[in-house]
């Protein structure tokens, strides 16, 4: 493992109701809290649609003297929508962002995409050095990437901006991993990038999320899970055993940090963190 500890992250999203709500901010996030991550992150939903969740959700934690990153992308907001609410965000104290192109929700697709070293340079202007920004890295490519090399550009473009640092896709290819990092550094990239690891809890989900974002589940991961046939237990064992192993493996190889993806959930998670020795 790194000698010095990697910098760990955890991600929710706002839930719908009232009582997700309430479980996340009484229950899930001071149990995640305990185990001292270096921030929280809060999605924000295709064209900014969950904006007044993620900001209630971001007002109640900050509150509490939790760091949080709220992710933000332009969507179909102006200028002045979205700078007030980067005034809003640096008011309750928010130093971090999570700067995105983001989707445009249905019904919107003639608006022009705002991308995300174009929000990078929105907030610099605005905030100057203020926020921690992180951009997002897509180690197996964004899916509607041009080519492999004009996505490892763009990220830089991202960073040239002033982005402090990157966070991936989720992914379960270690190899497309590293093959990036090397060749980000190639193009001169040199802040860090963070791994994005998604526990595994229910295949069928996992499945959907990644056929929509491009991200590979392995062939034997696939089948072993296949192979469940909807034992719920087992699937659970399986994703902690095989994503701990994963997170061990990139550490022991110079990974700087890894951003899990909760769900919203906290026992995987926390396992894996136990498994790695981290708390």
């Amino acid at each position: 493992m790194s000698q010095t500890k990697p910098m760990i992250s955890f991600e929710f999203f706002p839930p719908k109701t009232p009582a997700g709500r309430d479980k996340l901010l009484q229950e899930t996030a001071p149990a995640l809290n305990q185990l001292g991550p270096e921030f929280f992150s809060c999605t924000y939903g295709a064209g900014g649609s969950t904006r007044d969740n993620t900001l209630d959700i971001v007002r109640a934690i900050t509150a509490e003297g939790i760091d949080i990153a709220p992710h933000l992308s332009f969507g179909g907001d102006g200028e002045e929508a979205i700078g007030a609410l980067l005034d809003e965000y640096r008011n309750l104290g928010v130093k971090r962002l999570v700067a995105l192109r983001g989707d445009m929700p249905s019904g919107m697709g003639s608006a022009r995409l705002v991308y995300a070293n174009e929000l990078v340079e929105f907030v610099r202007e605005r905030h100057g050095d203020y926020f921690d920004i992180a951009v997002a890295a897509y180690p197996e490519i964004h899916p509607q990437a041009e080519s492999y090399q004009s996505d490892v550009n763009f990220l830089k473009l991202k960073f040239d901006a002033g982005a402090n640092h990157a966070i991936t896709q989720y992914f379960y290819n270690l190899e497309a991993y590293f093959y990036f990092l090397e060749q980000c550094q190639a193009a001169g990239i040199e802040q860090p990038i963070y791994a994005g690891v998604m526990p595994i809890t229910n295949y069928e989900n996992l499945a959907r999320f990644s056929r929509n974002c491009g991200a590979e589940i392995p062939r034997w991961m696939c089948k072993k899970l296949e192979s469940y046939q909807g034992d719920a237990e087992s699937i659970r064992l399986f994703g902690i055993e095989v994503v701990t192993q994963m997170c061990q493996t990139l550490l022991d190889n110079g990974c700087p940090g890894i951003h899990f993806y909760t769900m919203n959930q906290v026992e995987p998670t926390t396992q894996i963190y136990h498994n790695l020795g981290l708390g």
